[in-house]
């Protein structure tokens, strides 16, 4: 007891007052104040006093407290720091703004605090880094809008550019996109009436048109041993020689996207929601493909550090070493995914997993998904989801080839919330026999589906491709005399509103009189007929025969 009097003695007649000690002085203060006797008021009075007596000597208060060379003490224990803290006539006046005023000051020195901590870890992050291309000093970036850069995906070297010709590049880009921003600001009132490509959009297609006239003429025997050259002396660590596989204006527009998806990534990373060089798996072995990934997923820390990941292609469970995988195939049982295959043609099945039921194997794959799309956001909250999983089959098993989910209970008649290809099967016809599939279930469940917003870049590309096919197809059979939305919404269970939008788009809509009208492009007919006629006899396409499929209760 002795010793913890003595401490509190001190810690009270201390400057660096503790919350508790001043807390206790001010309960003090406060009932003293109520009976008229209190040192610390005494002091204030003293003061008031001494202030008082200098004001009559001199007219200017503020020169008395600045020559008075012991300033009194706030109720709090510490000097004021300005005269504006003290109140000759009321000490309860100056009790009050004084404790506002250290709350104000503390909340302030906390934000501050905080601030510069932030700032000096980011700056220590930055410098730290360094660009992992051999031969790279980190400076520049591809976008040319920065001054340094940590990824391969930022690094001029690694694309066979310099940092000038970069910010060469970002001007010329800005000239366009202000000039193309002008355009379609004057385009923009009246858009569904003038169908009609102006003289300009005429002008430049065939502009683009002549641009494109030798992008497959293919490489010379000096342009092939120079890009062979390259490649035998960078490797893996240059971007391959782009010029003269394709033509110029197609180069521009791929050298657009990755200046655009470099910028993406950066903003990510200023934003902390990305880390470069840590927590981004670079490829995945999946099966007999080793797949770089292109977006990141939120895969356990201990998994995502690793760069690589081993994921078994039937139960999609995911790995840390080729040891594990092998010895996990070598124990696990599943050939094809759980559910029930409720398609079934040739080599390509589809099976219907319930999200409640197989909870593990759809959170497994939509971690795997994550990798490959960008706008997807469920993880985990699986379970009011519906996923069909299309396989290829084969002596070894089924093969997972992509997937769509959609929702048990839809109020917006979404007929898919998220869909796949996986990026080996890519470009075969996949991804319209998934799209087409998902169609076919809204027709059994009599209904108009439409796919749910936003829709990641290759799924916009994939689906327009698709209501093409489906309008001039329907057209192709067509031989009535008057076209209807509705009509053509009923039997191909396409949403009115992406009808529209795709005739808009093939210049099929016009509006005349008061009334918009559709109009039957022969030309556009012929093409896709010549195309089906070249196609043949493909195996790629959904067979409504084969569905042994019922809607399932609820839905």
């Amino acid at each position: 007891m002795p010793r913890r009097r003595q401490r509190h003695m001190v810690g009270s007649g201390s400057d660096g007052t503790e919350d508790s000690d001043s807390s206790a002085e001010r309960e003090q203060t406060n009932s003293s104040e109520s009976d008229g006797h209190m040192p610390k008021r005494q002091r204030l009075t003293r003061a008031s006093t001494r202030l008082s007596q200098s004001s009559q000597d001199t007219p200017d208060l503020k020169r008395g407290v600045d020559h008075d060379e012991s300033p009194p003490l706030t109720p709090t224990g510490n000097a004021p720091s300005s005269e504006s803290e003290l109140d000759i006539s009321s000490p309860n006046a100056s009790h009050d703004e004084s404790q506002a005023k250290d709350q104000t000051s503390r909340d302030s020195d906390k934000d501050q605090s905080n601030r510069p901590k932030r700032r000096r870890c980011h700056e220590t992050y930055n410098f730290n880094m360094k660009c992992p291309t051999p031969g790279c000093n980190s400076l520049g970036h591809l976008t040319g809008k920065h001054e340094r850069h940590f990824a391969v995906s930022g690094c001029p070297l690694y694309h066979n550019l310099s940092a000038d010709e970069c910010k060469v590049k970002a001007v010329s880009r800005e000239k366009q996109e202000e000039e193309v921003k002008t355009q379609e600001e004057s385009n923009s009132r009246h858009a569904t009436r003038n169908q009609t490509p102006t003289s300009k959009q005429s002008r430049y297609k065939e502009q683009v048109a002549e641009l494109r006239k030798g992008r497959n003429s293919g490489l010379q025997k000096e342009q092939k041993e120079k890009h062979m050259e390259h490649r035998q002396t960078h490797g893996n660590t240059r971007e391959p020689l782009l010029e003269n596989i394709t033509s110029d204006y197609d180069l521009e527009l791929f050298r657009k996207a990755q200046a655009r998806a470099s910028e993406d990534l950066e903003k990510l990373r200023i934003q902390g929601q990305i880390t470069e060089g840590s927590n981004m798996i670079k490829t995945i072995l999946f099966g007999r493909y080793e797949l770089d990934t292109w977006y990141h997923s939120p895969y356990p820390e201990e998994y995502a550090r690793l760069g690589r990941l081993y994921v078994c292609e039937f139960c999609l469970k995911y790995m840390k070493s080729q040891t594990i995988l092998r010895r996990h195939m070598a124990k696990c049982v599943w050939k094809h995914p759980p559910g029930d295959e409720v398609y079934r043609k040739g080599a390509i099945s589809v099976f219907e997993v319930d999200g409640k039921k197989n909870k593990i194997y759809c959170q497994n794959l939509c971690l795997l998904a994550k990798l490959f799309l960008d706008h997807k956001t469920l993880y985990y909250d699986v379970e009011p989801f519906l996923f069909y999983v299309m396989t290829e089959a084969d002596n070894t098993g089924c093969h997972l080839v992509g997937y769509f989910s959609k929702e048990k209970n839809s109020f917006l008649n979404y007929n898919v919330s998220c869909i796949l290809t996986m990026p080996q099967y890519m470009r075969q016809g996949f991804g319209k026999m998934l799209i087409d599939f998902s169609y076919l279930l809204s027709k059994v469940e009599e209904k108009v589906g439409s796919p749910e917003r936003p829709l990641s870049d290759l799924g916009l590309i994939s689906y327009r491709s698709y209501w093409k096919e489906v309008l001039l197809r329907y057209m192709y059979n067509f031989q009535g005399k008057e076209i209807s939305i509705k009509e053509i919404s009923q039997e191909t269970a396409v949403n009115p509103v992406d009808i529209v939008s795709t005739l808009q788009s093939l210049q099929m809509l016009k509006y005349w009189k008061g009334k918009h009208l559709v109009l039957k492009r022969q030309d556009l007919i012929d093409e896709w007929k010549a195309k089906e006629i070249k196609r043949g006899n493909s195996n790629k396409t959904i067979d409504p025969s084969s569905l042994k499929w019922t809607p399932p209760k609820g839905t």
